[in-house]
């Protein structure tokens, strides 16, 4: 991870700040603002996972005769697609295919990354990254179904 800039590190970890904001604020804050922030959850959420898939599109883009190509564009488009989909179900549900697609996106690019087709040092990130915000989006849809 320390192989990628420091700006790059900060600004990361500065993206996980909606997401514990806003569990706080469903947990701690006024009972007629836990609406809203589970809707801020799920919307930052959604964003969150396509902006996953515009990397690989942008990698892809960057060297298109290279390898994997076509996996990176696929892996471009597939998490904008979810993220779409996700915002259609219903809260909890779409909150747990929010958690679910950003592990999912990092399973995939933990594959990719054996095949050397990744920046050193961006899956350590990404991994941090990926687990404090879908703890955020699962704690959502727990807290939504009133576990």
């Amino acid at each position: 991870m320390h192989t990628l800039p420091r700006s790059a590190r900060w600004l990361g970890l500065a993206g996980l700040i909606p997401f514990f904001a806003t569990i706080f604020l469903a947990a701690y804050g006024p009972e007629e603002l836990e609406g809203f922030a589970m809707a801020a959850l799920g919307t930052y959420g959604a964003v969150i996972l396509s902006f996953l898939g515009a990397v690989h599109w942008g990698l892809a883009l960057a060297d298109p005769a290279g390898r994997g190509a076509l996996g990176r564009l696929l892996l471009g488009v597939l998490p904008a697609l979810v993220a779409w989909v996700a915002l259609l179900l219903e809260p909890g549900h779409s909150l747990l295919a929010l958690g679910l697609g950003i592990l999912g996106t990092a399973g995939v690019e933990t594959l990719a990354n054996r095949r050397g087709l990744l920046p050193p040092g961006y899956l350590a990130l990404r991994w941090v990254l990926s687990i404090g915000a879908a703890t955020c989006l699962l704690a959502g849809a727990w807290w939504f179904w009133g576990y």
